[in-house]
């Protein structure tokens, strides 16, 4: 089994942001962030301990991806969502969140960890691609137009 100092080191060394999120009332707030999420999101760990992750949407907490967390959360089960998130200087970035429920030994859900990935470019690519293809249909139409 591999100890706590090992763990430690591995998830400090992390290119992900990993947190830890502890089960209080309706929220689950941060009881630990690792230093890649800090780079992520420009947070510094004493900033935000102790507050729920809703704070990383600002206002924009109408997305899909979100009600699919907060219908896992409820349900206790793993998610994997892309979600508009912005960084403590209020650029916005795309994270690619997964989260995983935590059992205790009485099989009571304590705890999420969440693994943040900065996905913005794979995002914009996405968007580039579906633009250019709408471009292409387009100029296709006006060619089969032009030659009727």
């Amino acid at each position: 089994m591999i100890n706590a100092k090992l763990l430690q080191l591995v998830v400090d060394a992390s290119n992900d942001g990993i947190v830890v999120a502890e089960q209080e009332g309706d929220d689950n707030i941060l009881i630990y962030v690792n230093k890649a999420f800090e780079r992520l999101t420009g947070y510094h760990t004493d900033d935000i301990l102790y507050q729920d992750c809703r704070f990383l949407q600002k206002d924009d907490r109408d997305q899909s991806g979100l009600r699919a967390i907060r219908d896992a959360v409820k349900t206790g089960q793993p998610s994997r969502q892309i979600l508009r998130n912005y960084r403590k200087d209020g650029s916005m970035f795309w994270n690619e969140l997964s989260i995983t429920p935590v059992y205790n030994e009485a099989d009571q859900l304590t705890y999420f960890i969440g693994i943040q990935k900065d996905v913005t470019e794979q995002v914009q690519n996405q968007e580039q691609v579906e633009t250019l293809k709408q471009e292409v249909a387009q100029l296709r139409a006006q060619l089969a137009n032009t030659g009727k």
